[in-house]
This record gives structure tokens, C-alpha cells and sequence, in this order.
């Protein structure tokens, strides 16, 4: 009798620590969603306080720890320059079964520049074809996205290169104007539809989003969105800019967030994933602030507010009356 219960508590026991063992391998497992695309995504250098920012640089900031964000999109790049570099094939090299890989390109592939240059409905079609069927091969679930838009109010579009944009000096809009955002990629934003739609792969139209959240806003209101400041109106960019192509904090934000939206609304496997903080602080400029004391002096009075603090040992704010903050700090966050 004695030996008949022993056996029974001891296989009990290992019952429950292969359950445990199980459930935290799975709490452990890291989904990697890998991001490929160009300057409009891409991370950026914080050297002189710089304001740009890329929106999948700030994509981590809506999901939880058991989703790894690692953002692939350079500066300048087209989907031809992008795999001639072997940027695609370092990120082939990384993948494993289960990540996602999400592709969004079209505003360096329009150039004429024939070391980036391809044509939709041709050789564009077929890179994106490309990336989606070596992705699968390697067990991931690729997402085709179309191009975020310009912030263009022109009948005509201006000409000339995204990239140096980060010179251009702040202008008005002059010379024939509408009161909405006209269209600067033409058969380009089609393109990763029809290819997402001929390969079965889940498609998210940035370019309606961005439209949308830029009409919204107005002509005014959108400007803080993008890297376009006023002289004056930001001390590290004292002359101002006339950047309407990259986003600015704000913009890389508040786009980011509307991507990881539509992006689980494609691929529910993800929304289990998905958070919604209304400020996250980040030292490496992948939040709203840099510090919990900006954040927390920008967390209005008597509504709560939640904030995401990143990785980082932290000094706790000071605080006053009236705010109703609540924290979240992430596995690799402390307080001092």
C-alpha cells in the first residue's frame, strides 16, 4: 500500500514538473517578426538629437516580450539594390520556422536610378515574388505591405531624391494645391497587392493607412508627422526642414502603431501578441522619450496612462499630484 502511494505521489511529481517545464518553454519562446524596406522603416542614428525615425523602429513597442522585432530596412534601398547588397540574404540566414517577415518597398524601386531602379508590373513583381517564396522556404510566414505615402499636396509631385530630403529647407506649399494627399506611387502600390493576392500571402495597405491618417490630420496637422519643422521649431533643427518623405517621432510612432493593427488584423496568430501603451520609453529612441521623467510629465492630469519602460536601469520620476500613471517594466528593466 505504502509503495502503491509513494509510486503514485512520485509520478505526480513528474507530472507536474513537466507541465511547469512545458509552460515556461512556451512563456520562453521568441517569435521573431523580421522587417525589410527602406528609409521610411529603417532605424536611425541618434547622434545631434536627431528627430528621424524609421516606423518599424518603433514597432516593438506594441507587442509583448514573445515577439522579437528585427528591422532589416536601410536607408535608400529598392528591392533589387537590397538583395544585389546581400541584405536579403543575411536575413534568409537568420530565419527560422515560425518568424514572420514583413516586406514593404516601392519608393526607391520608382527612381531612375538604375542601380535601384525596377518596374512595376515586371521586375519589382518579381523581387517581391522572390522574397515571399524564400521566406516560405525557410518556414516563414512572409507579409507584403505597400509604400506609406508622401506627404504630397501637389497636383504635380515634386521631383528629386527621398534621401536628401534631410537638407531641404522648410517651405510653404505653393503653386497648384489640393486639400488631399495626392498619389506619388502609382502601379508601385498595386504591385505588392497583386503579388500578395497571386501567392496567397496576407497583404496590409500601408498606403491607404497613411493616407488616411494624413488627410485626417489636414495639411497643417500632418507636417507633424514628418521630418518638416518650421525655423524654430525644434532646437536641433534650427533653420527647419522641408522633409515630407521621413517621419519624425511622432509620425514613426503613431504610423508604427496603425502597421502592428493591421498587421494582427492579417495575421490573427499575432494579436494574442499585440499591446497598446500609451507612451513607451526606450534608450535607444525606439519610444516616445528617452527618459521616464518626459514621460511621465507627458502623461496628462487625472486620465490614466499607461507607459512601457524598455531595457535599462532607470531612476524613478518625480512624481506629482493628480497624474495616474501605471508602468510596465520590460524583463530587461530596473529601477535604480
Amino acid at each position: 500500500m505504502r509503495k502503491a502511494l509513494l509510486w503514485r505521489l512520485v509520478s505526480l511529481a513528474v507530472a507536474v514538473v513537466l507541465v511547469l517545464g512545458l509552460t515556461s518553454a512556451r512563456k520562453h519562446v521568441v517569435i521573431t517578426i523580421f522587417t525589410v524596406g527602406d528609409s521610411t522603416m529603417a532605424d536611425k542614428q541618434l547622434k545631434n538629437d536627431n528627430q528621424e525615425r524609421g516606423w518599424a523602429m518603433m514597432l516593438q513597442g506594441w507587442f509583448s516580450e514573445q515577439v522579437r522585432v528585427d528591422n532589416h530596412a536601410v536607408n535608400g534601398r529598392s528591392t533589387k539594390s537590397f538583395i544585389d547588397e546581400g541584405r536579403w540574404q543575411k536575413v534568409l540566414d537568420l530565419i527560422k520556422p515560425g518568424d514572420y517577415v514583413v516586406i514593404q518597398f516601392g519608393h526607391n524601386d520608382e527612381k531612375p536610378d538604375p542601380k535601384r531602379h525596377t518596374v512595376a508590373g515586371g521586375s519589382f513583381d518579381d523581387n517581391l515574388r522572390r522574397f515571399v517564396n524564400e521566406a516560405r522556404e525557410r518556414g516563414a510566414q512572409p507579409v507584403l505591405m505597400n509604400a506609406v505615402v508622401r506627404r504630397n499636396y501637389q497636383l504635380t509631385p515634386p521631383a528629386g531624391e527621398d534621401e536628401a530630403l534631410r537638407g531641404a529647407a522648410y517651405k510653404e506649399y505653393s503653386g497648384a494645391e489640393v486639400d488631399t494627399i495626392v498619389d506619388t506611387h502609382g502601379d508601385y502600390a498595386e504591385a505588392p497587392r497583386r503579388v500578395a493576392r497571386e501567392l496567397g500571402v496576407p497583404f496590409v495597405d500601408a498606403t491607404r493607412i497613411t493616407r488616411d491618417l494624413e488627410n485626417s490630420l489636414g495639411k497643417e496637422g500632418s507636417r507633424r508627422l514628418h521630418m518638416n519643422f518650421k525655423p524654430g521649431e525644434h532646437p536641433s533643427i534650427p533653420d527647419g526642414r522641408g522633409d515630407n518623405t521621413h517621419y519624425r517621432v511622432e509620425g514613426a510612432r503613431r504610423v508604427s502603431g496603425l502597421m502592428a493593427e493591421a498587421l494582427c488584423q492579417e495575421v490573427p496568430a499575432l494579436k494574442r501578441y499585440l499591446r497598446h501603451y500609451d507612451l513607451v520609453v526606450d534608450a535607444n529612441g525606439r519610444g516616445d522619450f528617452f527618459t521616464v521623467q518626459q514621460a511621465y510629465d507627458a502623461a496628462p492630469t487625472g486620465k490614466k496612462t499607461t507607459i512601457l519602460v524598455g531595457d535599462g536601469e532607470w531612476q524613478k520620476p518625480q512624481k506629482v499630484k493628480g497624474k495616474r500613471v501605471k508602468f510596465t517594466l520590460r524583463s530587461g528593466a530596473r529601477w535604480k
